[in-house]
């Protein structure tokens, strides 16, 4: 049993929940001041932020490949098997989850959602290239799968 669940249990509201929860700091409601140029560094702290205050969690997905002391070859981040799969599909920037309350009387419950956003400069336009055509795959694959995934230029768009 989760928190949620044992709030549904007892009736209690979900707002009495969600001020618990930022009493105890697990939601972030007082962020550092974002000087915003539009970058997307900025553009990607905006929005981690943003998602933190709506109990959103996203991480950075760092994608890339480097050799080993010894010679060998290591790939990390999501979707990122080999040269030919990362020419293909490119996973997003931020990588998290956010809860889903279900509201039926007969469910009831707390889940997480898969969250994915690629993050691009502020007046970013989609030009359809090699790159963003393999961003959007991920996007796709995940948004087909019940996740929540998009680019993203800014608060308002987590």
């Amino acid at each position: 049993m989760n928190l949620n669940q044992w709030a549904i249990k007892w009736q209690i509201p979900f707002e009495a929940v969600e001020d618990l929860r930022r009493e105890f700091g697990t939601i972030n409601t007082d962020p550092e001041p974002v000087h915003n140029d539009g970058s997307e560094a900025r553009v990607q702290t905006s929005i981690r932020l943003e998602a933190s205050r709506v109990g959103c969690r996203l991480w950075r997905n760092n994608v890339g490949a480097t050799k080993t002391d010894e010679g060998g070859h290591i790939r990390y981040g999501l979707a990122n098997d080999s040269t030919k799969m990362n020419a293909v599909i490119k996973s997003a920037d931020l990588i998290g989850i956010r809860p889903v309350t279900i509201t039926e009387a007969h469910v009831g419950g707390v889940f997480g959602q898969f969250v994915a956003r690629e993050v691009k400069r502020e007046a970013w336009v989609y030009t359809g290239d090699k790159r963003e055509l393999a961003q959007l795959k991920f996007l796709e694959l995940i948004n087909a799968l019940g996740g929540d995934a998009a680019f993203a230029t800014g608060v308002g768009t987590l």
